[in-house]
């Protein structure tokens, strides 16, 4: 019988028994794993393949025709050379993550205009601060690079606040509904000037590498705050550090560094007004991300299985 490898990062017997009721209904067999006890003569066995699989487990997946990624960032496996065979299916599992990057953003957001970095600071020392000035979503002009799935339910919710004008940038320029504005990447610098809170849900790409330079943070208003939640190659973090100690900017959140995890001597993590995590935003720790994940992959498995193309293909040469 066809089968198929789940390998398993967050998932309840709940999500198993909806991918064992879509195996069978489309004719596979389904085995949950972990990429860990996963053997080479195992991996051959399997035609489709969901989950994180380490890249050099990719070469033993001699059967494999289809790799559905359960993350939504893929530049780590556009490479044909990965496979054991040219021509295996990529897809992603965008659209699931969408909800819980975008919470994310409003909250650093927040904390940010909200001064929370000089607060934290005087209540770590026991010292109650006088009140700031502070800045606020409302009236705010937002642009947002990457208008997907996570760009939009960014704009939704700062529309919902109150911003004033959302500019959304994207490779192709094209309109994109939940924007008053949309530009391609060429038009950047046009729209940096007139920015107060710049979001950054880009891919790992060759095209969005550095696409916050140093002379493009230059062009950012001193009350502008930047959120990345994308890549971290996408920002010179060098001169982002120089921007925030000269006070060029407002402040800055970043999910995404580079390398991850940031050594303990990077300067990022003494930089004034910047606020750190993990690369947590994402991840599996919010319910509708688990259930949106599974139900993406059970919805292009009957595709799959149909023929019909997947609707979260995986363009290798745009690498998303």
């Amino acid at each position: 019988m066809r089968k198929i490898l789940v390998l398993e990062q967050f998932m309840d017997e709940g999500h198993r028994e909806i991918i064992r009721a879509a195996a069978e209904k489309t004719g596979f067999a389904v085995d949950f794993s972990t990429a860990d006890d996963l053997t080479a003569d195992q991996a051959a066995e399997y035609e489709i393949v969901y989950g994180l699989p380490k890249p050099a487990q990719l070469k033993d997946m001699t059967a494999l025709r289809w790799f559905c990624a359960s993350f939504a960032g893929v530049d780590n496996y556009v490479d044909e050379g990965l496979y054991a065979h040219p021509g295996v299916l990529l897809t992603n599992s965008a659209g699931a993550y969408g909800v819980t990057i975008a919470e994310h953003v409003m909250m650093v957001t927040l904390l940010l205009l909200r001064r929370y970095p000089l607060y934290a600071q005087s209540m770590a020392r026991r010292q109650w601060h006088a009140p700031v000035p502070m800045g606020s979503i409302y009236g705010s002009r937002v642009t947002v690079l990457g208008t997907g799935d996570i760009g939009s339910n960014v704009a939704r919710r700062f529309r919902a606040m109150g911003a004033a004008h959302l500019c959304g940038v994207r490779r192709s320029g094209k309109p994109a509904p939940d924007f008053d504005e949309t530009l391609p990447f060429t038009a950047l610098d046009d729209a940096l000037p007139r920015t107060d809170i710049l979001v950054m849900a880009l891919p790992g790409t060759a095209e969005t590498a550095g696409i916050l330079s140093r002379e493009r943070l230059a062009l950012l208003p001193e009350n502008a705050i930047v959120v990345n939640v994308g890549r971290g190659t996408a920002i010179d973090q060098d001169a982002l550090v120089a921007a925030l100690t000269a006070g060029a900017i407002a402040g800055a959140a970043l999910d995404v560094m580079v390398p991850e995890p940031l050594p303990q001597d990077s300067p990022l993590w003494t930089a004034p007004n910047l606020i750190l995590t993990p690369h947590c935003a994402g991840n599996f720790s919010v319910a509708v991300t688990r259930d949106r994940d599974v139900a993406l992959f059970c919805e292009d498995l009957e595709r799959y299985a149909k023929g019909l193309p997947l609707l979260r293909l995986v363009d290798r040469k745009l690498g998303y």
